[in-house]
């Protein structure tokens, strides 16, 4: 067991770290500016920091490092791992500055996959290059969509044409006047076997039909620099029948092959969150003064740090696990993997940063310092693609069949 990373992957940290030192970290308060002076459409776009960052990115190699294959950089999961844990530390500016953020990385992968080449030429090539966003429209306002098969668009064949009705919100990135492109899930058969009567449609964004009403805020944050996350209607939208993505009630399982990998990109962006928290928490605590000493010197707060080192140490050697065996063994043969990286990161990462405000006090809950909102995303990642307690229920059942 080798728990060194490879040469490339070495070279690569040791190139991001150094972006992220000289350019991404000195742009937080630029973007901080810009999005804060931000108005109308320009409110749900990247603040021009963003597309300075990603011209340097672009120009220093750093791009499309999560996609494996001649199309992205050819990196494994592993080796992506502790990339895309560097770019967590700022995970508004780094993952799109670098063209690895969600929902774009996900629909890059589906595209990649199951896309036709029309399909890649149109939409694919134009994500690859950062010069167009997208969203993946799911979740779904009067279903449980975390069960996938109770979703109620329909996308139904009409001639050469599929028609598209349904209302969906948390769509994230559609608020954003560059996304050009949604894929679309739906049922396309309510009468076929129940995981069989899903279907993925590429949508775009200015088809007739298409109502991007609003957008939807996350504990008070409308995350705008990433397009935020709207609520859409689609009412009677007509796309051709080649827009399909791969075949008819195909969706759900194209839903779950791109779910795998998003899922362990969260991940290991958490674990840099976590970091960053740590840090902040760590130089917060040596520098403020409570009761005549530091508050680096309060037992409650040193068990604090140590207790936020090893629950980042354990998770990153599962996190790397998981990588490990998609990379082996498939995505399928790392189902539970995925699904505990999946329950325990997000809950430990909120632990991490809960902390840490509190070390902060007042500050910690300010827009002076990044917890907050590191607190906001990572609580919502107990929800997005799967809540804890679906991922615990699939997990249960599968320990419980060795023993039946």
């Amino acid at each position: 067991m080798d728990f060194a990373y490879d040469a490339r992957t070495e070279e690569l940290r040791t190139r991001l770290t150094a972006f992220m030192e000289s350019h991404v970290y000195p742009a937080e308060p630029v973007f901080a500016l810009q999005r804060e002076q931000a108005e109308g459409d320009a409110r749900w776009s990247a603040p021009p920091v963003v597309e300075e960052l990603k011209a340097e990115a672009k120009r220093q190699g750093l791009w499309n490092l999560f996609l494996p294959g001649e199309r992205g950089a050819g990196l494994t999961n592993l080796q992506y791992a502790p990339l895309a844990e560097i770019t967590g530390r700022s995970p508004h500016l780094a993952p799109p500055a670098l063209n690895c953020a969600a929902p774009d990385t996900g629909n890059m992968e589906v595209l990649s996959e199951f896309g036709t080449e029309q399909q890649r030429k149109q939409w694919l090539e134009p994500l690859l290059a950062g010069e167009i966003r997208s969203a993946f429209a799911m979740t779904e306002p009067d279903v449980a969509s975390s069960d996938a098969t109770n979703i109620e668009t329909r996308i139904e064949r009409d001639g050469d044409s599929y028609v598209v009705n349904g209302r969906k919100w948390y769509i994230s990135g559609a608020m954003n006047p560059k996304c050009a492109i949604m894929i679309v899930m739906g049922k396309s058969d309510p009468s076929a076997e129940r995981h069989r009567q899903q279907s993925q449609i590429l949508v775009p964004r200015d088809t007739p039909g298409v109502e991007v009403r609003r957008g939807m805020r996350v504990f008070g944050y409308d995350d705008g620099d990433h397009g935020g996350h709207a609520e859409v209607v689609f009412t009677d939208v007509r796309v051709p029948a080649e827009n399909l993505i791969g075949e008819e009630g195909g969706g759900f399982a194209i839903a779950q092959a791109r779910l795998g990998p998003g899922r362990i990109h969260h991940c290991m962006r958490l674990i840099g969150m976590a970091e960053r928290a740590l840090e902040l928490m760590c130089r917060r605590a040596t520098d403020r003064v409570a009761f005549g000493k530091p508050i680096a010197e309060q037992g409650v707060v040193q068990e604090w740090i140590a207790e936020a080192r090893v629950e980042i140490e354990l998770l990153r050697l599962l996190v790397l696990k998981t990588a490990y065996l998609m990379d082996t063994v498939g995505n399928r043969g790392a189902h539970t993997e995925i699904q505990s990286i999946k329950i325990a990161t997000p809950a430990a990462v909120v632990k991490i940063i809960d902390r840490a405000i509190q070390v902060h006090g007042a500050g910690g809950v300010s827009q002076d310092f990044p917890l907050a909102e590191l607190w906001a995303g990572a609580r919502t990642l107990r929800l997005a693609d799967g809540p804890d307690e679906v991922h615990k229920r699939s997990l249960a059942r599968r320990e419980l069949k060795k023993y039946v």
